[in-house]
């Protein structure tokens, strides 16, 4: 899901509009260990806009509802009859 916004919407619309001191973020290594990825991929995830995220300094920071969020959209189930 890409989002096209400044960088501070976009975080606060993937923490569903929460205020920023309420949302829970997470490192690029904790996002790959939470999808089971390398950090390369996280970091194409992010700049390639499917994963909103911040930098703070050299490293970004990742909303976590963001991430359970583009699991839940990218979830490939297998449909019943």
């Amino acid at each position: 899901m890409a989002v096209e916004c400044g960088r501070f919407r976009c975080v606060m619309a993937a923490a569903g509009e929460r205020p920023l001191s309420e949302v829970q973020f997470l490192t690029v290594a904790e996002v790959a260990s939470v999808m089971r990825v390398s950090k390369m991929t996280v970091y194409r995830l992010v700049h390639s806009g499917h994963l909103p995220a911040i930098r703070v300094g050299r490293s970004f920071r990742v909303p976590e509802n963001a991430v359970h969020e583009y699991l839940r959209d990218s979830y490939v189930g297998v449909e019943t009859a």
